[in-house]
């Protein structure tokens, strides 16, 4: 069995497999789905705005921990991000 790697290119940055670029693709479209700007999710999880930026990016890779923090911000069932 062999395994194929993707290179997806995102906002200017490369994900390495489809399937991030899709959960990545659902982080966008929640926080947008929620009325929220980076910059207010920043404040509510008590990060600096960058930090969502390269979560929303790929350059920084999430927990599961971090994933359901989001989640609950924006109200959604942690499954819509790995379906």
């Amino acid at each position: 069995m062999t395994s194929h790697i993707y290179a997806i290119v995102y906002m200017g940055k490369t994900i390495r497999t489809k399937e991030y670029a899709v959960f990545i693709g659902r982080m966008v479209k929640a926080r947008k789905d929620s009325g929220l700007r980076q910059i207010d999710v920043a404040k509510k999880l008590k990060r600096p705005q960058s930090y969502v930026s390269r979560v929303e990016s790929g350059e920084y890779r999430l927990d599961i921990l971090e994933v359901k923090k989001f989640a609950n911000l924006y109200n959604k069932d942690i499954t819509y991000f790995v379906k």
